[in-house]
């Protein structure tokens, strides 16, 4: 199953459009609110460099010594204040955050749309101001989960332990009990009974919580029309951001799909493949230099999500640890993303369930050492899984 990520943001901040260049997904863009009623869901990728590079045989799954792994990208309705109270789409927008990993933000960097999404006719909103509204509502929708049935969930915690019922009570939002024990942990909250939680320690269990399961990352979108200044102050003010342009990053997805251009998703350059109409040359011209600068940030963000944000790693598992291949002598034909401290037995379930039950030991393909189920993963490894022959 790959990781999923949510794409969150007020209405018009180029998010369907983001979306959009990430997965290619037919999906409607328009410059009016909530143009995202129903969630959109596509496979993105992440960019990794592959192991075959430094191999005899190369690879048919990578492109220039570039490997992409799919995850599930969820756009999600447009935010607006108070979408915890259900205003605007407000239930349908959280409720579609439940199942992501972690979210990204992206926000108009250009400040050229007020805080409900309208267009304004200068660029003189805040940007910052929508980082923190994602932060706050999301931390408010996870403070009313905890307050339902308070009453009751008291009574409930003398017998079963505030722990288990908190992680209980957040079970819907995937917070287990170790996350639900660390953040009051952190807080303090373990050393009160629940009955004597004030709504300032619910909030803040709420926040703790926010920081520790849905991480966000910041797109500052819309970087190719945004001041140097205002992009500056998102980034020097927020530590997981990274400057964005979905419009530029579609326009060349599009021109590649339509063999005009040759294009890996992430670099700062492309080849033009064919004579193109002069409007058509003139505005590849522009992405040219767009690009010339720094990528569009696209690829990026969404690799600073996976890898450094959610510490996922990329391994690739083989049948044949001499060839590097499977049985039909395909060179690293499968690329898994695997949590950061998971172990080769982890591998073997990720490949397949009757693989992890009746799973032996690994092998490092590289150095042909043996694996045991316990031995922790690291990005880039090669294994090979030696499982039970199942009798009949």
């Amino acid at each position: 199953m790959s990781p999923t990520i949510a794409l969150a943001g007020k209405p018009n901040t180029g998010k369907s459009t983001f979306f959009k260049a990430a997965t290619l997904a037919d999906v409607e863009i328009a410059n009016y609110p909530f143009t995202t009623i129903n969630a959109n869901r596509g496979i993105a990728h992440v960019r990794s460099p592959c192991p075959c590079s430094e191999l005899e045989s190369r690879c048919s799954s990578c492109v220039n010594g570039v490997r992409f792994i799919p995850i599930e990208l969820i756009d999600v309705a447009g935010l607006v204040p108070e979408a915890h109270k259900g205003r605007g789409l407000g239930n349908a927008f959280l409720d579609n955050l439940r199942q992501a990993e972690a979210i990204i933000n992206v926000i108009d960097a250009s400040g050229s749309t007020d805080i409900e999404g309208n267009v304004l006719g200068t660029c003189s909103h805040d940007p910052l101001e929508d980082v923190y509204l994602l932060d706050k509502e999301l931390s408010l929708w996870i403070a009313g989960i905890i307050r339902k049935n308070w009453q009751k969930l008291a009574k409930r915690a003398e017998v079963g332990g505030v722990t288990h019922v908190i992680a209980d009570q957040l079970a819907g939002l995937n917070i287990n009990e170790h996350q639900a024990k660390a953040a009051m942990s952190t807080l303090r909250l373990n050393e009160k009974q629940l009955k004597d939680w004030t709504e300032h320690d619910i909030v803040q269990l709420s926040g703790e919580l926010r920081q520790r399961t849905k991480p966000i990352i910041v797109a500052a979108n819309k970087k190719d029309i945004a001041s140097e200044q205002a992009l500056n102050h998102i980034t020097s003010s927020c530590v997981d951001a990274v400057k964005t342009s979905g419009e530029a990053e579609l326009a060349l997805r599009l021109a590649a799909q339509k063999e005009l251009i040759d294009y890996v998703p992430g670099d700062n350059t492309f080849h033009i493949l064919k004579r193109a109409s002069e409007q058509q040359a003139r505005a590849l011209e522009r992405l040219q230099h767009f690009v010339a600068r720094e990528p569009t940030g696209v690829q990026a963000c969404l690799n600073k999500a996976i890898f450094d944000v959610l510490r996922y790693i990329v391994v690739y598992p083989v049948e044949d640890e001499n060839r590097f291949s499977d049985k039909e002598g395909n060179v690293l034909p499968d690329a898994f993303l695997l949590k950061k401290g998971q172990t080769v037995r982890d591998l073997a379930f990720k490949v397949h369930t009757d693989i992890g039950r009746t799973f032996l030991y690994g092998m490092d393909a590289r150095t042909k050492r043996r694996l045991g189920e316990h031995h922790e993963l690291v990005d880039g490894d090669i294994v090979k899984i030696v499982a039970a022959t199942r009798s009949k």
